[in-house]
């Protein structure tokens, strides 16, 4: 049988897999009914050599996965991520959230979905294979500092030789297939700064420390950083996301906080940029009378694909007659970088957007919902990468 046929053999279980996650879903680091349903999908199989509780230690809980089939190498690991996130179900679909506050809005539910289909799959040639696959289960992708950084700690990959990755994408139409060599995803660090200034009545402000004036201030200054004080070559983004401050229009408060995000690349770029608003916010407040306070929390590091693996991806596309697309980098996050420092690998996307189907709204949104046709794809995709890597041939 060709890679498509066996592929579609397992949508309807893909399918009935991913509804049923979708509509139970747990938020990161409390993934506790998610990780029982992985591993007694696992247990079914013979041959299947499964590490559990992967990623546990003082810090958190530790619910990762880490399966195998065959011996040896090459040893081919691929991973999918299985948390929600705490966003509120509006979809009027059969299969919505039955967990109030809680959603899989990102398709983790896909992911985690096509990875099983791809244990079944495996399982039916174990005994010709050429060397190892590994199912990467993880826990807590959509909260730093990710469960990637612990289970990578925990040495599933000491024995992998390559590791590979996909990511349904609503904004990219169903069953495309992008990725790039080298820069995929950004760097996503978060920062917090908050301003004591001297409240008091806003028709005496000679008597007072105004911190939003300070907080404006701060905010251009730090805008404009971006564009002079980092080059326009090295890819770098700043958002304000939340200001806080005051209580009522004619008393100017003592306190102001606002929060916000940094994307970059490159760690020399993310280390300027760290620099410039330690000393923005130490020396623009204290100029104008008041204390200015930064935490600064780096988040992922950036998703860099290794360039044969990305080639192999881009092959397998083209193998299966799948539309190939050259990704763009993109100002998001995305854990899976934390297994390509450690080995050769390379992350993909999956488009899953169908405007007949609903599914072209963007990722977090309370009416996220996935073309699950895509995952057909991203099966195959995962089988010809295998196949490509010389472990199994699947005809």
């Amino acid at each position: 049988m060709s890679i498509k046929d066996i592929a579609s053999k397992q949508q309807d279980t893909m399918v009935e897999t991913r509804r049923y996650m979708h509509m139970n879903p747990e938020v990161s680091f409390e993934e506790v009914k998610t990780y029982e349903f992985i591993l007694k999908k696992l247990k079914q199989y013979d041959g299947l050599k499964i590490r559990e509780n992967v990623g546990k230690n003082d810090v958190v809980g530790g619910k990762g996965l880490f399966a195998t089939f065959g011996e040896g190498h090459p040893h081919i690991a691929f991973r999918a991520d299985f948390d929600a996130l705490p966003i509120v179900d509006q979809k009027d679909v059969p299969y919505k959230s039955q967990k109030e506050g809680a959603m899989h809005a990102c398709g983790h539910d896909g992911h985690t979905s096509t990875l099983l289909a791809l244990v079944d799959v495996v399982s039916k040639v174990q005994d010709k294979l050429k060397g190892s696959v590994s199912f990467i289960f993880q826990f807590g992708e959509e909260r730093a500092p990710g469960g990637a950084k612990f289970m990578v700690e925990d040495g599933i990959l000491d024995d992998v030789d390559k590791v590979y990755g996909q990511h349904y994408w609503s904004q990219f139409k169903t069953n495309e297939i992008r990725t790039r060599s080298g820069a995929l995803i950004s760097s996503p660090d978060t920062f917090l700064v908050k301003i004591k200034g001297k409240g008091g009545h806003a028709a005496h402000p000679a008597n007072n420390i105004d911190a939003i004036v300070i907080a404006a201030e701060m905010i251009m200054n730090l805008q404009t950083a971006v564009a002079r004080q980092i080059s326009p070559i090295d890819n770098a983004v700043v958002t304000i996301g939340k200001v806080s401050g005051g209580s009522t229009f004619n008393v100017m408060p003592d306190v102001v906080e606002f929060e916000g995000t940094v994307r970059t690349f490159e760690p020399a770029v993310k280390q300027k940029i760290k620099e410039i608003f330690e000393l923005e916010v130490e020396y623009t407040a204290k100029k104008r009378g008041a204390v200015g306070t930064l935490t600064y929390i780096e988040g992922y590091p950036a998703v860099v694909n290794h360039e044969e693996e990305a080639k192999v991806v881009e092959q397998a596309a083209k193998d299966l007659g799948l539309e190939f697309v050259e990704a763009t980098p993109s100002m998001i996050g995305e854990d899976f970088s934390v297994y390509v420092q450690e080995r050769p690998g390379a992350f993909f996307y999956t488009g899953s957007g169908n405007e007949d189907k609903n599914s072209t709204f963007a990722h977090h949104h309370e009416n996220f919902d996935l073309d699950e046709d895509a995952m057909n794809s991203a099966l195959q995709m995962f089988m010809k990468i295998i196949e490509l890597e010389d472990v199994v041939s699947w005809t």
